[in-house]
């Protein structure tokens, strides 16, 4: 075997709020296939860190009466204490802002400098001339420059899905002080992201990358590389640029230079510990590629463009290595929508395991539905129950109970010693467990814990499928049947043994009791599949059932778990999905019946949808309203999959004026709900409605 040399990463999340069950589907899938490699006897160097620079830290510590570095220290022990709750096996967990990290900032700084990829130049953008601060585009508000609509933020209007730079809103103001933005002038610093695009077009094709990650990223390559803006201006909390004071590294810069800080307190640490880590070798791209490291990101997908193109770009031109793979993911859906908590969705780590549930009920489900691409996977409550209930205790911990009974109770808890030479009918039970060991093995090596755990589940069917043909019960009646029913048993506790290792790296605390139970060195290897049992302990309840009223208390305590905070509408980074804040809203002045008598709202079937390219908000939907066909462009493609909405009813009004966007011609508006939690939510006629009724 060739012994892999691996360091690992989950995105870091942010230092602003609660880990929730969305962030979970990244470190549970990043923890599983760490495990798993650890299993096969690799160097695995597993790393994270929470990402603490920005405004919205410097205001969230503001707002609670605290600095910033207090604010640090209290979000990091929350982070740490929930993924420790759910098993996340971090080698080391750190934080952005360290020694390590700005040190490493700098190095790339003057590296990339010294490589002619940093510009200067003067930027006007929105001044708060009471916080006496910058504004990024998402802390200003004002009216949309296309359709009037008030309250959209700085870039992109929500209501008609227009584009726009913050100096073109019409009477905007700043959502941190309410005061009327100014204009002004500010040296900022940029990195040449587009001087990079030859290297990224290779290296975005190299294998890096999965197919449907390197087609995105073809979007990005048509539409142009710009400059990024890799500078903000004080007050902001971060790391000041060397040699210009007052100026400091935008967050995205430092955040995946993070992981290297991590992983060099990791590497002094070790080196303290007499256990040296050559933090060289993972990192500088000569020794890197001489010592056959690999560097692997685990990823949400809406942070590819920022780890695909410019974190690869920073590091080739700071002679740092670039990844082996950046593995992407979808997002979650719970109950087939996005988390609400307005429905009890948005369900926090804490509350979760706060309320009894077992940690390893949510990862054996989540590992059950991911797979190795960036497709969203849903939790639907109801089959959470039944999934759970049904494989781990009705199936899987089935067949050790029902085995430990019976060697308990004729066998003194003995447990035969695999038999190569018995015959097939004593070995039937473990020699179907070793049939798939390939199988299971590939798939996890490969992500696709999915297609591992349907074989495996495969494999824990036909065993109880089996021993209820055997019927052991029939034979310990049967003194003469003593010694073939010891065997039989006893080749089903091998059996059950085996899929215990499969199931390791999901179920890592169960794997670890069922090792104390049947007497075998833990924490497992692959290579050890075939350690023999001796015997087995009494019996105890390895894991219990989910109660559907533990859902429901969850979803209740979720309703009222999280505070809204104050933070930006943007930099919806995997490791950034927080809650908006509900702003108190004015009610408009009334209207008479004749007015609204203006608005034709029609029922609309919409027997179209398709991305737009080039827009990352938009839908181009195709209405059906009554035998008239219009074209919408709206603003929901972050809250519906395209293909979903085919075919769906809902609410447009249908004489509005034609207005011509940058992708095309609008002929109207579709209705939508938004403003408790995340989303945005499309209005559905009730059953019986049909396309063109006039909704009064």
């Amino acid at each position: 075997m060739n012994r892999r040399r691996l360091l690992v990463t989950s995105a870091l999340p942010y230092a602003n709020g609660a880990i929730h069950l969305g962030h979970l589907v990244e470190y549970i899938q990043t923890d599983i296939w760490v495990r798993f490699q650890r299993m096969q006897g690799h160097e695995v160097h597993y790393i994270g860190a929470d990402d603490t620079h920005g405004t919205p830290m410097m205001l969230r510590a503001e707002a609670d009466g605290i600095t910033p570095e207090q604010l640090i220290e209290r979000v990091w022990h929350e982070h740490r204490r929930d993924f420790d709750g759910f098993h996340i096996s971090f080698d080391n967990y750190h934080s952005t802002h360290s020694r390590e990290t700005r040190e490493l900032a700098e190095t790339f700084y003057r590296r990339l400098d010294q490589a002619q990829l940093i510009a200067k130049r003067s930027v006007e953008q929105f001044y708060d001339p009471l916080k006496a601060m910058f504004l990024p585009d998402r802390y200003i508000k004002g009216e949309c420059p296309k359709c009037g609509a008030k309250d959209q933020y700085g870039d992109s209007c929500e209501v008609c899905g227009a584009t726009y730079n913050p100096t073109d809103l019409k009477n905007p103001y700043s959502t941190v002080s309410g005061a009327t933005p100014v204009r002004k002038s500010s040296e900022h610093y940029f990195f040449k992201l587009g001087a990079c695009e030859a290297f990224l077009r290779k290296w975005t094709r190299s294998g890096a990358l999965q197919p449907e990650a390197a087609n995105k990223l073809d979007e990005w390559f048509k539409a142009g590389l710009n400059d990024w803006d890799i500078s903000r201006d004080a007050p902001y909390f971060g790391f000041e640029i060397p040699g210009a004071p007052g100026k400091y590294f935008y967050v995205w810069l430092d955040a995946p230079i993070g992981y290297f800080g991590s992983f060099r307190n990791y590497c002094d640490k070790q080196t303290a510990a007499g256990k040296p880590v050559d933090f060289d070798a993972f990192t500088d791209a000569r020794k890197a590629s001489a010592e056959k490291t690999e560097m692997i990101h685990f990823i949400g997908k809406d942070i590819l463009y920022f780890h695909a193109l410019f974190w690869p770009a920073m590091l080739e031109n700071a002679d740092y290595r670039t990844p082996s793979h950046i593995y992407a993911h979808g997002f979650l859906t719970v109950d087939g929508e996005k988390m609400s908590k307005s429905r009890g969705t948005f369900i926090t780590a804490q509350s979760y395991l706060e309320l009894g549930l077992n940690p390893e009920w949510l990862r054996y489900y989540y590992a059950a539905k991911l797979g190795p691409t960036m497709e969203d996977i849903d939790l639907n409550l109801e089959d959470f129950v039944a999934r759970v209930n049904s494989d781990l205790i009705g199936k899987y911990i089935n067949i050790v109970s029902r085995c430990a009974s019976i060697l308990h109770r004729h066998f003194n808890g003995a447990v035969l010693a695999e038999d190569p030479n018995a015959p097939v009918r004593s070995r039937g039970y473990s020699m179907t467990a070793y049939g798939s060991e390939h199988l299971i093995k590939e798939a996890f090596a490969n992500r696709e814990f999915g297609k591992a755990t349907r074989e495996i589940m495969r494999v824990v069917d036909l065993v109880n499928q089996r021993f209820d043909q055997d019927k052991p019960w029939d034979m310990a009646k049967v003194t003469d049947q003593h010694a073939e029913l010891h065997k039989m048993c006893s080749d089903c506790i091998n059996a059950f043994r085996i899929l215990t290792y499969y199931l390791a790296p999901v179920l890592p605390k169960t794997a670890e009791k069922v090792a104390d139970l049947l007497g075998l060195a833990y924490p497992f290897q692959w290579n050890d599949l075939k350690s023999s049992v001796t015997g087995i302990k009494p019996y105890k309840h390895l894991m219990t059932r989910v109660e559907r009223k533990q859902i429901e208390s969850l979803v209740e305590v979720s309703k009222g778990t999280l505070q809204p905070t104050p933070q930006p509408h943007s930099q919806q980074r995997h490791a950034e999905h927080q809650e908006h804040s509900v702003e108190a809203q004015t009610l408009p002045s009334p209207i008479t019946i004749d007015e609204f008598n203006k608005v034709d709202l029609r029922i609309a079937k919409i027997v179209d949808a398709q991305p737009v390219e080039g827009a990352d908000r938009l839908l181009k939907l195709t209405l059906d309203i009554g035998g008239t066909t219009k074209t919408v462009f709206a603003g929901i493609k972050s809250a519906y999959d395209p293909e979903r909405l085919k075919g769906r009813l809902t609410v447009a009004v249908a004489n509005l004026a034609p207005r011509k966007m940058k992708f095309g011609v609008s002929e109207g508006m579709v209705l939508a709900a938004s403003g408790d939690g995340p989303g945005m939510y499309l209005l559905s006629p009730d059953s019986g409605a049909q396309p063109g009724m006039k909704v009064k």
